[in-house]
This record gives C-alpha cells, structure tokens and sequence, in this order.
C-alpha cells in the first residue's frame, strides 16, 4: 500500500510534460496526468498482442487467482485510491460515492473471478455430440466515462482479463487519474503488458475504435459517440459492447406508499449527484398519490448534504465539468420558463467556487419538455402526473432510449406486469439503478447493444467456438 503523495506521484508525467487536472469542487490542481499520443496507443497495442498468448495459456483458474489478488490490492488502497476519486470526479466519499465505487470495483474483480465457465453440451444423442466453447478474442479495447470512471474500467477489464485477452485503456480526459491510480494498482498482481492505460484524446478513442490489431471494443458513454465508434469498427467487423445514453423512467403505481418509496426514489435519481447513464430521470406518478409524492420526495432531498467531497458529511457534490454544469442549468431555466413548478433547488449560487447545482426536483413538468425528453444528468428531477397506467407505459416507451425502468408498487403482480410492457434492458421493482455483478446488464433500443456481467457478460468477452464430432 501507498501513500496517497505516493500513489500520485507512480503516475505524474515527466516535468512539464503533462496536463493539470482540476478539482471540480474547489477549482484547484489536483494532479499531472500524462498527454499521450498515437504512439503511446502503438506500443500499448505492440504489448497487449505480445502478452496475450501466455495469459491465454494460463487458463481460468490461474486467470481468476490473479483477479482476486488484484482485487487484495485494491482493498489495501482504497482510501487512498477513494480519495483521489472524490478529488479528480467530485463525488463526495460518502453516501454512494467514491468509497463505494472503490468497493464496486473489488465486488466485481472478486464476482467475474467466480464466475462459472463450463463448456456447454448442445447435442449428445449417440450420433452427434457438439460442445460450445467460448475462447479469447486477443486485444481488447476499451473506452470510458468520467462519471464512474474506476467502476466502469473495472467492469471492462475484469471479464477481458478473466476470459484471456489482454486490454488497452482509454479513460476520459476529465477523469484520467483515478484510471491510471487503479491499473497502477491492480498490475502490481499483473504480467507486464497485459493492462494498459493510455491517457490520450479524442484522436486516440478514435484510433482504437479502428486498429485493426483490436478484436473488441467496450465503450460506456454517450450515444452520438457510439454511433462514431460503430462506423469506425466496421473495417475491421470489430465485436462491440455499447452502453449508451439512457433517459430511464420510473412509474409510480396508485397503491405505492408515498413515505416508504421517497428514499429509495431520491437515490435512484441522485446517485453520484444525477451524473449516472442508468438514474432515474424522470419520474411518472399517478394523480391520486401525486402530491404526496412530492412532499415526500422533497422533504428528503432537502436534508441530503451538498458540497466539498472530502468533507465526511456530505453526500451530494459538484457536476464534474462545466459542460455538464451548463446543460442542468439549461434544461432547468427552460422548465421554469415553461411554467413548470419547482419544488425544490433551480437557484444556484454562481458566487460559489466549483460546479454545483443544487438537488432541483420539477413538478407540473409537461413530457415533452427538453427537462423530460433529453437526458439532463444531473441533480435535476422532472416530475409527470399520469391519469391511466396505458398514458404512464406509453409515455415512458415513447423516446428513442431504454437503459433502464423501474415500477413502484405494494402489489409486485401488478409492477411485474406493468415491467413487462416497458422497453429497457432492465426494470427494477421498487428500487432503481440496482446493478449486480453476477446479472446481466445492457440496453434496449439506442442505448446500446451487448450485456456486461455474469455469465453472459463473460462469454460477451469471448469467441464462441464449437466443437463437432
């Protein structure tokens, strides 16, 4: 274990040869991250291909020892590595937030080293016998966001590394530190070459999208970018795994009981301060109970804490970046401009150092307002009445996106079959954003193709080959 002086500095460029890296809740450095360029990506790819083949040879039982050592690893510095999270993204360190996405990150390590992987007999009849096996792809590229930037890298190279390819790393720009913090300390347990992080710009994702020595691609982001990556893969006929844009909606049923659900509703959304793909971002509740759920829903946002992240009390911090800032505060002028009601936050203070926007929830929204129809990404809820539960289904079904539901109901019968009708990879029941390592995870329509986790999320890190006779 490092200190956490230490552990910053393993990863600082040379001297003058970096980027400064700013705090998004105070302003200040926070630390040099390397500038790296089309030839770093070279030699990264040069290594993975070169270490890859031995990996492959180890088999899964050694491949799954490493994990879980990587994983040991982790643990002895996740304070440090938490901290310099909480620093680099703005996300408090408690609450569900930088301490907890450390602890995603070695649920995951330790969940994909578990992870079952059998060959599969499809036909054995005396005549004909057939087995399904899943092999490695080779070089794995993979490119994520500054919102959950440890925990999505970990849910990208944990099931590469489990299945035998070796990977290169491509973080955001905003968030390159925690990236390179994490494969800092998970190769300590790792052959050489085998994880890379190459600390480059947009000029890189879009050379790894293309190289023609990468088999796969993973990539969390936004769905104008993973179109891009689509196009640019298809020389090669690259595998991909795309989770995208989501804009996901909850439904709250008649019957729910307004009290019991405002918690459990409040983090849906607000987890990581609204900055999360699979939040909840808008919220339809039906007439009867709709006042009620206002009242509770604010009287918990407003005794939730907001500011610096290294401050142990608060569990709401800043938006990340300027840009993200400007678009909240965009999309919750135009609902005010509307006549839409607000109930809480839409006022923050420009005085304040750093890029935070106040818990905003919106009443008496019309659904196709942008703060409903775009996804906002911030701390900024919309809330619809609906009249019927066929206006609230249509009205959810009724974007181009559908990462993820959620149904809000005493009766699991009756939320079951309103889960049913709604189109998204997942629908939770009476809670939101609820992910698991051991079950599968992707998106319907244009929020991406492909599943993460569990089995299936492992064979989608492998070639299916079959063996015949």
């Amino acid at each position: 274990m490092e200190t956490y002086d230490a552990l910053l500095a393993s990863i600082a460029p040379a001297a003058g040869a970096g980027r400064t890296i700013l705090d998004p809740a105070t302003g200040q450095p926070v630390g040099e991250a390397p500038v790296h360029g089309l030839d770093d990506l070279e030699s990264a790819v040069a290594a993975a291909v070169a270490a890859q083949p031995a990996w492959a040879a180890l088999g899964h039982e050694a491949r799954s020892a490493a994990l879980l050592k990587a994983a040991d690893a982790v643990e002895r510095s996740a304070e440090e590595l938490a901290r310099l999270l909480s620093r680099e993204q703005g996300k408090p360190l408690n609450g569900p937030n930088a301490r907890f996405e450390v602890g995603a990150c070695l649920a995951w390590l330790r969940a994909t080293a578990g992870l079952p992987l059998e060959p599969e007999t499809i036909v054995d009849d005396g005549e004909t016998r057939a087995e399904l096996h899943y092999r490695p792809i080779g070089v794995v590229g993979a490119i994520g966001p500054w919102n959950w930037p440890m925990m999505i890298t970990v849910w990208q190279l944990a099931p590469a590394l489990r299945m035998g390819n070796a990977i290169v790393v491509k973080p955001s720009e905003y968030t390159p530190l925690s990236v390179l913090a994490l494969a800092k300390v998970i190769n300590e347990e790792l052959p050489e070459g085998l994880l890379t992080v190459v600390s480059g710009g947009r000029d890189v994702g879009a050379r790894l999208a293309e190289h023609p020595a990468i088999g796969k691609v993973m990539f969390t982001g936004s769905t104008a970018t993973g179109r891009a990556i689509i196009k640019s893969s298809a020389d090669t006929v690259k595998r991909l795994t795309l989770e995208l844009g989501g804009n996901d909606a909850g439904i709250v049923l008649p019957d729910a009981d307004p009290k019991a659900i405002a918690q459990d509703i409040f983090w849906g959304a607000f987890i990581n301060t609204g900055q999360t793909c699979a939040a909840l971002k808008r919220l339809y509740v039906h007439s009867d109970i709709y006042d009620a759920v206002c009242e509770e829903l604010t009287a918990v946002a407003k005794a939730m804490p907001m500011g610096n992240g290294l401050d142990e009390n608060n569990v709401l911090g800043p938006l990340q970046n300027k840009a993200q800032y400007d678009v909240v505060a965009n999309l919750v002028e135009a609902a005010k401009a509307s006549g839409a009601r607000i109930l809480l936050g839409g006022n923050p203070d420009t005085g304040r150092p750093g890029y935070f926007y106040p818990t905003t929830l919106v009443a008496d929204i019309d659904n196709d307002n942008p703060l409903v129809a775009e996804e906002q990404f911030g701390p900024a809820l919309p809330i619809i009445r609906y009249s019927t539960i066929d206006e609230a289904v249509e009205k959810a079904n009724a974007l181009d996106v559908g990462l993820g539901a959620s149904v809000w109901s005493r009766d699991l019968a009756a939320a079951r079959e309103v889960a049913a009708r709604i189109q998204a990879g997942t629908v939770w029941i009476n809670r939101h954003g609820a992910v698991d390592p051991r079950i599968p995870f992707g998106g319907a329509k244009q929020s991406g193709y492909g599943v993460e986790f569990g089995v299936e999320g492992l064979k989608a890190l492998g070639v299916p080959q079959v063996i015949n006779g």
